[in-house]
């Protein structure tokens, strides 16, 4: 993989209506979703992938059924218990981003464990987004600027008031699930992502599916509004060229 695509950030959607479609409970679909968790942060890992960002609970979920809000705040802690030792063994850098306040205290602890733990680690950059907004983020970040009253600042001053600014810009967003939007999900750092939606619904979300997206986007020429390649460039000039000469030759004529 070319390293064009350093920040992935996926949606994990799809959950519910992948239980219910085969007549589980929703709750199901997120235990059989949090099981793929493992699998995906490995392949990225492996893909070369600088910093992965996993979407596992919006503001927006309080509104679903306390047993689903529940069952996930549940399955937060059987993965950070289950995966400590893995995380810690590959060298991963975990954060969670987020108001994870009103998780359970003895959640909360494991959080701050590991991220103390891996805070200095140099591998994949693992971010959870927990009880998240994008929109929330960067009023956040405005009022950090306010309280150290600056007046002026730049894009780039104002990227390290976000919650990772360690990561950068995400270069791919990858929604499973079927749905075409973005959700409220790292609006700032979107802003010249690649975007890909699947019908996959995560649970059937597979490492070789991330694999065949990473390899689509390979060859893409991310110009980010300008133009990258010499031959295009070129290009562009030659006709630039020719469209003036012929404009200066009609006046003349007249």
């Amino acid at each position: 993989m070319k390293n064009s695509i350093k920040h992935v950030a996926i949606i994990m959607d799809g959950n519910g209506r992948w239980a219910t479609d085969k007549k589980h409970p929703r709750v199901w679909g997120h235990i059989r979703g949090s099981a793929k968790v493992s699998e995906i942060v490995e392949e990225a890992s492996n893909l070369g992938v600088k910093a992965l960002t996993l979407y596992a609970f919006s503001t927006e979920n309080w509104s679903r059924p306390q047993l689903e809000v529940k069952t996930l705040f549940l399955l937060l802690k059987k993965f950070l218990k289950k995966e400590t030792t893995r995380i810690i063994k590959n060298n991963i850098n975990f954060k969670v981003i987020g108001d994870y306040s009103a998780l359970p205290n003895d959640t909360k602890e494991l959080i701050v464990n590991l991220e103390n733990q891996t805070k200095d680690f140099e591998g994949l950059k693992l971010r959870f987004a927990f009880n998240y907004g994008g929109r929330k983020e960067i009023v956040d970040a405005v009022n950090r600027v306010l309280i150290e009253k600056k007046s002026e600042i730049t894009e780039a001053d104002f990227n390290n008031y976000l919650y990772s600014p360690e990561c950068g810009d995400v270069d791919l967003l990858i929604r499973t699930g079927g749905d075409h939007r973005i959700s409220n999900f790292l609006l700032w750092q979107n802003a010249y992502a690649e975007l890909y939606f699947t019908d996959i619904k995560w649970p059937d979300f597979s490492p070789q599916n991330l694999r065949e997206i990473l390899k689509i986007f390979e060859g893409v020429d991310r110009r980010f509004g300008n133009i990258h390649r010499e031959i295009d460039l070129k290009t562009s000039q030659t006709k630039a060229l020719h469209n003036l000469e012929s404009i200066s030759e009609s006046i003349h004529v007249q």
